[in-house]
């Protein structure tokens, strides 16, 4: 398990068997440091360039992979009782460096398709979706302080 310099965030590399016809690339078990309880798995496509942000769950804790492709994850830690309150932390994820990032309830992320080709997210979150936990903020939001 690495380090991150918010609290409450894991990131973990995670493992891939590789053959000459593909590779098995594993995402989460229940036995991860990361795994609390099963919500739902999603997947999200972001194409090269793009940025999809910014984010906030209210309840839901986000496990993200990025099995095909490659992109730039942003997390922005504003939660006023967090010792790591105001701290911004970029991770490049994807098929070469292939890890699952935590993301805890109440932490703001985004993220940006940094491969040729489209990048494949996978999310196995401890919460079903629910459009009511959710706040979101443009990719430009001045209550950020970051720039894509």
């Amino acid at each position: 398990m690495a380090s991150s310099r918010i609290d409450d965030i894991i990131v973990s590399p995670l493992h891939q068997i590789r053959d000459p016809r593909g590779r098995v690339m594993h995402m989460m078990r229940c036995d991860s440091a990361a795994y609390d309880k099963f919500g739902e798995i999603y997947f999200s496509v972001i194409n090269s360039g793009f940025v999809k942000a910014w984010k906030k769950h209210l309840k839901m804790t986000q496990n993200i992979t990025v099995p095909i492709g490659s992109i730039t994850l942003v997390v922005y830690d504003d939660r006023a009782e967090s010792r790591t309150c105001g701290v911004v932390e970029e991770f490049a994820i994807g098929e070469d460096n292939y890890s699952l990032i935590r993301i805890p309830p109440l932490v703001w992320y985004g993220f940006k398709g940094v491969s040729r080709v489209p990048a494949l997210i996978a999310n196995c979150a401890d919460y079903p979706h629910d459009p009511d936990e959710v706040i979101r903020y443009k990719e430009n939001d001045e209550r950020i302080p970051y720039q894509w």
